[in-house]
C-alpha cells in the first residue's frame, strides 16, 4: 500500500473529529497518552527526555509511543514504562492498529506535525505540538502549539518542552532495560577489549576520509584493543571502502538495532559520525566520540538530560557554511546547521566536506582518550 492510501485512512477517521475541535478541553490528569513521530534513529532516541518528563509529570498514566517499525524493538523492555506501537505510513495494517488503539486523553506530536492527524484519528482528545510547521494544514488538529525557545537549546530539551513541569533527572542506564538480541554476537567477542569504529552516516557529507579511519584503527589497535567495524543495513560497501581486506572483525550490515545495542554495550569505546549510532551508543553508556560536521552539537549533542554520559562531540566551531536556520521545517533564528547534500555542499573537496576533513586523526584519538577517561571517572 502506498503512503496515499495510509493518509486516506487517517483523514477519513480524523476529519469528523476535527469538527469538534472547539469543544475539546485540556486534561488535568491524562490517563492515556500517545506520543507520535516518524523520526530517524538519532532524533527518535533524543525523545527519551520527553518520555522521561512525561512519566515524571504523569506517573500513573499509560504512555504509548507510535514510532517507526525499525526502532520499535529497542523498546521491548518498556523503558520508563512506555509501550511502543510500531507503524509505517505505507502499511495499512499498522495504521489501522494505531487508530484502533485509542482513545487517548493527550496526544504529543514530535517533529513533523502531519502526525497530528494520526493522533486525532487515534482519538486524542487534546493534541500538543511545536508551532510553526509548514504547510499550515499540518497544524489544524493541534490544540496547543508550543513555540521553540528564543535561546539555543538541544533537541532533547526542545522535545521535553512539549510537556509542562520540571525537567526530568539526567538519564541513567537503569532507565532503559536491555532489549533481547535477535542476532548473537560472534563467539568470544564479549571477552575481548574491543573498540567499535562506525564509518557510515545517513549523508555522504557526514563521512570522514577512509585513510583517516585506517590510521585511527592502527593507533587504537596499538593500545591493545580489538577493532570491530560496524555499519547499518546498506553500509557494507562504505565499510569495505574504509577497510578493504582488513583482518579486523567486520559486522557491517549483519546486525539489526537490537544487535547493535548489544555490540555497543560491550564496547570499550565507539567512534562514529554524528548519526543515530552515536545516540544509541550514548544510550547504552559506551564511551563515544561523535564527529560533527554539518550538524550542530549544541542541538544534537548531549544537552542537560545526557550530561552524565561519557560522550565527546567533536566539532569545528563557527563554520561559515553551517548557516541554515530551519529545524523540522520551522524557521528558528538561533539555529545554525547545514542539511546540504554532497551535490550542493559549498565546501566539497576530493570527495569529502571540509567540515569533516577538519577533524585530524590526532584530534579524534585525543577525544577517544577523553571519552574513555570520562567513563572511568564516572
Amino acid at each position: 500500500m502506498g503512503r496515499l492510501h495510509g493518509r486516506i485512512i487517517v483523514f477519513a477517521r480524523a476529519l469528523p473529529k476535527l469538527a469538534f475541535k472547539a469543544l475539546r478541553r485540556k486534561p488535568a490528569q491524562p490517563a492515556r497518552i500517545l506520543i507520535a513521530h516518524q523520526l530517524l534513529l538519532g532524533d527518535a532516541l533524543l525523545l527519551t527526555a520527553l518520555i522521561a518528563k512525561t512519566r515524571r509529570q504523569y506517573p500513573s498514566a499509560q504512555i504509548v509511543l507510535a514510532c517507526p517499525k525499525g526502532i520499535a524493538p529497542l523498546y521491548a523492555g518498556r523503558p520508563l514504562g512506555v509501550t511502543a506501537l510500531a507503524f509505517d505510513p505505507r502499511d495499512r495494517a499498522s495504521i489501522q492498529r494505531l487508530t484502533d488503539s485509542g482513545p487517548y486523553d493527550l496526544g504529543i506530536v514530535a517533529g513533523d506535525n502531519r502526525y497530528s492527524w494520526l493522533a486525532l484519528a487515534a482519538g486524542c482528545r487534546w493534541i500538543v505540538a511545536h508551532g510553526g510547521d509548514r504547510p499550515a494544514w499540518k497544524n489544524w488538529p493541534v490544540d496547543e502549539r508550543i513555540a521553540y525557545p528564543d535561546a539555543p537549546a538541544a533537541w532533547a530539551e526542545l522535545a521535553a518542552g512539549l510537556v509542562e513541569g520540571a525537567a526530568p533527572p539526567p538519564y541513567r542506564l537503569a532507565d532503559w532495560p536491555t532489549p533481547p538480541a535477535s542476532t548473537p554476537l560472534p563467539a568470544g567477542l564479549r571477552e575481548r577489549r574491543y573498540v567499535v569504529l562506525h564509518p557510515g552516516a545517513s549523508s555522504a557529507v557526514k563521512r570522514w576520509p577512509a585513510q583517516r579511519w585506517r590510521e585511527l584503527a592502527q593507533r587504537v589497535e596499538a593500545q591493545g584493543y580489538t577493532i570491530v567495524w560496524s555499519g547499518g543495513q546498506g553500509e557494507a560497501a562504505v565499510v569495505a571502502e574504509v577497510a578493504p581486506g582488513s583482518a579486523h572483525l567486520n559486522l557491517a550490515g549483519r546486525l539489526d538495532l537490537a544487535g547493535m545495542w548489544h555490540l555497543l554495550a560491550g564496547a570499550h569505546a565507539v567512534v562514529c559520525p554524528d548519526t543515530g549510532i552515536a545516540h544509541l551508543a550514548r544510550l547504552v553508556g559506551a564511551p563515544t566520540v561523535a564527529l560533527f560536521g554539518p550538524g550542530n552539537p549544541a542541538i544534537h549533542g548531549a544537552g542537560r538530560y545526557w550530561q552524565d554520559a561519557p560522550f565527546v562531540a567533536l566539532a569545528v566551531a563557527d563554520l561559515p557554511c553551517r548557516d541554515q536556520t530551519t529545524l523540522f521545517r520551522r524557521r528558528v533564528p538561533w539555529v545554525r546547521r547545514c542539511s546540504r547534500s554532497a551535490a550542493t555542499c559549498v565546501a566539497w573537496r576530493d570527495g569529502h566536506a571540509d567540515c569533516m576533513t577538519a577533524h585530524s586523526v590526532d584530534a579524534v584519538y585525543r577525544a577517544l582518550q577523553s571519552a574513555m577517561a570520562l567513563a572511568r571517572a564516572r
